[in-house]
């Protein structure tokens, strides 16, 4: 045993709910290297070898059922990558509502012993998030899958940025309750990253951020540079954080806040709700 150990998942059990293409399958790879049993769900093939896949439907709630009877415990870290973009029906399902519903099958099953995590994956769409804390309260405190895709219809927020400020609230919201039970809750909010979904949205999601990028020479993510951050969270190296959302996305957010590169001031303060 070494200090470097609580970096490791030896011994641990992963589920990766997304974990076929782009960030969760970057995730699924880099856990399992990391020494953890790794299972993967998602709607399309996962060709990770050696990884257990169960397909699922997160705008489902039978398949997730299904799903989550199939899995099992332990889940001594889960990862909720999935996600889709605005005009994909059933966003607000398969961005969050899935995802709770998942998690509080998991919970209810017991399958999630003292110590385990949860990681999200939000987005640079749901910073803010507290600027509509009130609405969101309202929106969170629906008691399932059903209610939940109720009040989406009666309130008209099926689309990408409130299913991201959803999870960013969430993740929040449910530091305390979980970690009454053990267990640890974090999100990412990467930049723009270079997945399958960000090439088909290819015009906004990887021009957001281009002049900066340009300007300080690097790259957008590739999708294991969001991996990394994502899977320390749910480490136990990560023990001292919990209910945070960690910007990912070298520092256009933060630059664009201070004035440092003013030129994104104008998108940091509309996303951040300080404009």
């Amino acid at each position: 045993m070494t200090l470097f150990d609580a970096f490791r998942y030896t011994g641990k059990r992963a589920l990766v709910v997304g974990g076929a293409t782009g960030m969760g399958a970057a995730v699924a790879e880099l856990v399992m290297d990391a020494g953890a049993e790794v299972v993967v769900m998602d709607i399309a093939d996962s060709s990770l070898a050696g990884a257990k896949f169960i397909r699922v439907n997160l705008a489902d709630p039978s398949s997730i059922d299904a799903a989550v009877d199939e899995c099992g415990g332990p889940v001594h870290a889960l990862f909720s990558c999935a996600g889709v973009a605005d005009g994909t029906p059933g966003i607000e399902k398969i961005n969050f509502i899935g995802h709770r519903h998942l998690i509080d099958r998991l919970l209810a099953s017991g399958a999630m012993p003292k110590g385990s995590a949860i990681g999200f994956i939000s987005s640079a769409a749901g910073l803010g998030w507290e600027a509509s804390l009130a609405e969101l309260t309202d929106y969170l405190d629906t008691s399932d899958f059903d209610s939940a895709v109720q009040w989406i219809e009666d309130h008209g927020h099926a689309d990408y940025m409130w299913s991201k400020q959803a999870i960013c609230a969430y993740v929040a919201r449910q530091a305390f309750p979980l970690l009454k039970r053990g267990i640890r809750i974090n999100a990412i909010c990467p930049g723009p990253t270079d997945t399958p979904l960000a090439q088909a949205n290819k015009e906004l999601w990887l021009g957001f951020g281009s002049d900066y990028r340009a300007d300080v020479g690097v790259e957008a993510s590739a999708p294991l540079d969001q991996a990394y951050p994502l899977v320390f969270l749910c480490s136990d190296a990560a023990v001292a954080l919990n209910g945070i959302t960690l910007i990912s996305d070298a520092g256009y957010i933060s630059s664009g806040i201070t004035g440092s590169y003013p030129a994104a001031t104008p998108v940091a303060q509309f996303l951040t709700g300080k404009m």
